[in-house]
């Protein structure tokens, strides 16, 4: 039988506070950095969390909203988001290097990553701020995005990601979480659908259609007031399968 590999991640420190519950049944995680949430406190208590269960650890950088959470689209220029992303990745830096702990990754948050996966320019923003560091670091993405070709043609490594307790549209862009059908509740149905994406790689979309994908990270959203029922569940049906979590 086949072995299947993969990363289960959450994004936290985004003052839902369920971190010590979740970093069991993480093999990384996603730190909010003060963009959308998250401050100089969060982050230290999320990574010393985070180093006592050997989790990785990722910057969560984002639109700088804290008022919408960074769920929505933000008007500003490349530089200036440039310069957003960089305070935000060297304010989790800072804590990682009082922690001894090193950066695994980055992922965008929210609107910024939805966004950056079609367009272009905040795409190029993105890698660009990655680039500026002289460190080994990769980036979540989702598969068949403009980000991941981006990041691809400048020499990042990328981690294809796909989002558990979430449903697909048929151009693998998420459902909006303006329709009730957004998010996934059942715990037998998020694993059937976690699990044909990484025996099949293919999605059920939202219509029923079945579209190729690729997953390497699995995300359970830590803001789900669900999420450690959710991941405990996904963990253990990953594990009775066979996959391999690393």
């Amino acid at each position: 039988m086949e072995q299947f590999h993969v990363d289960v991640n959450a994004d936290v420190g985004e003052g839902v506070g369920n971190e010590a519950e979740l970093m069991p049944f993480l093999s990384s995680c996603n730190i909010a950095c003060g963009g959308h949430a998250g401050d100089t406190a969060t982050m230290r208590k999320v990574v010393a969390l985070a180093k006592v269960h050997g989790v990785k650890v990722g910057a969560h950088p984002s639109f700088p909203d804290r008022e919408h959470f960074g769920r929505q689209p933000v008007e500003m220029s490349c530089v200036a988001l440039f310069a957003s992303l960089k305070h935000q990745i060297d304010s989790l830096l800072a804590v990682l290097k009082e922690e001894q702990v090193g950066l695994h990754h980055i992922k965008p948050h929210g609107a910024l990553y939805n966004m950056a996966a079609t367009d272009i320019k905040l795409a190029e923003v993105v890698v660009e701020v990655i680039r500026s560091y002289a460190l080994p670091m990769q980036l979540y993405v989702p598969y068949g995005s403009v980000i991941a070709d981006v990041a691809t043609q400048n020499n990042i490594p990328i981690v294809y990601e796909v989002f558990a307790d979430r449903n697909y549209n048929d151009d693998l862009s998420l459902v909006s979480r303006a329709k009730k059908e957004a998010l996934i509740h059942d715990v037998d149905t998020m694993f059937e659908h976690v699990y044909r994406m990484i025996s099949l790689q293919e999605v059920k979309t939202i219509d029923g259609t079945k579209v190729p994908i690729r997953v390497n990270t699995i995300c359970v959203h830590g803001d789900n007031m669900e999420a450690i029922k959710l991941v405990q569940n996904l963990w253990g049906k990953l594990v009775d399968k066979g996959v391999k979590i690393y």
